[in-house]
């Protein structure tokens, strides 16, 4: 079997809150925002790999501590076998960054607003050291953009961000990130600051990029509609863990896990006959808070399945119920 170009263990990520100075006097012990708290998994050469899940559930910190810009807690990261949990020096760290980029959220935030565009995609390749003239920085740059369909490049250019409309925005900023030829991209919620209209379309874009340049994706979405169009793979998290994860089709028609059915019950109803049927979601209460973690399944003060004296006191573990399937419950199959 192919060796995964990134394996991920037990990664983990504390926050420490700040105490006041009764507390320190009092010498109340040091408490932490548990955002990662044991994840797994590995993703494989072109796979899309999506982690879903409410915000706060720890998906964008873990997008952020595989591409370095945090330090993890405790854990292992693997790219392509290598261990770079720990790179320490600038070097290494500048390595390490052409071989993983990332697409932030929101393009106009994420895009210096004083550079043009030729800057804003001139800027990785000064730093890597790529193309040793202007000339060969220039052709580089126009291909990139004739890549994301921002086309005739040289009419864009000359151009400000906030002279693009949204789409043109996030296209540069994947360009910007594909320029440098990555191994490996994470994609923080890449369409969720667009107009419905056109995300299907930046979906479809990168989609084929992977195809035609051979990068693999970590996905990190909210949407599980999106998921399922573009993911191959989906991992479910909730409070700092992963509840869920299998093939994309097993994850959305045979969820194993209550807050999976969940967040599928809220996903809108695309029939307009169906819009006004009022779904009762399977789920009560709040998202209890990342510091207090509650004891057993953390998923329990919210689930109408689970039992007294087992889910409130047991942690269950992330077990394959059917083949490359797997689930975070006491009650798979019983509910």
């Amino acid at each position: 079997m192919a060796e995964p170009i990134l394996k991920v263990e037990n990664l983990k990520k504390y926050f420490p809150l700040k105490r006041g100075l009764l507390a320190s006097l009092r010498g109340e012990p040091q408490r932490f925002v548990h955002a990662v708290d044991g994840v797994s998994f590995e993703i494989y050469k072109q796979q899309v790999f999506a982690l879903v899940g409410e915000s706060g559930c720890g998906k964008s910190t873990t997008g952020r501590l595989i591409v370095k810009l945090l330090e993890p807690t405790d854990g292992k990261i693997y790219l392509e076998g290598e261990d770079v949990t720990e790179i320490k020096t600038k070097e290494e760290l500048l390595a390490y960054r052409r071989r993983v980029q990332m697409i932030f959220q929101d393009p106009f935030a994420s895009l210096n607003p004083r550079f043009r565009i030729f800057d804003v995609l001139e800027e990785p390749l000064l730093i890597h050291g790529i193309g040793e003239t202007r000339a060969e920085r220039e052709e580089l740059i126009y291909k990139a953009l004739e890549m994301v369909k921002i086309i005739p490049p040289e009419d864009y250019v000359s151009r400000f961000p906030h002279m693009l409309s949204g789409g043109q925005r996030q296209r540069v900023a994947i360009a910007r990130a594909l320029i440098l030829n990555p191994t490996f991209i994470v994609a923080d919620e890449p369409v969720s600051m667009l107009d419905v209209s056109i995300r299907a379309e930046i979906l479809e874009l990168m989609k084929s990029l992977k195809d035609k340049m051979g990068v693999t994706y970590l996905y990190i979405t909210h949407d599980l509609s999106t998921a399922r169009y573009f993911a191959d793979w989906i991992a479910v998290m909730y409070l700092g863990r992963i509840v869920e994860m299998g093939p994309a089709e097993k994850v959305i028609d045979n969820p194993l896990h209550p807050y999976t059915r969940a967040l599928l019950a809220a996903v809108p109803e695309p029939k307009p006959e169906r819009r006004n049927v009022i779904k009762e979601l399977p789920i009560k209460g709040e998202v209890p808070s990342a510091v207090n973690i509650p004891p057993g399944c953390r998923f329990h003060p919210r689930c109408i399945y689970a039992k007294k004296g087992l889910c409130d006191v047991e942690q269950p573990k992330l077990i394959e119920y059917e083949h490359n399937h797997f689930a975070e419950c006491h009650l798979v199959g019983k509910f």
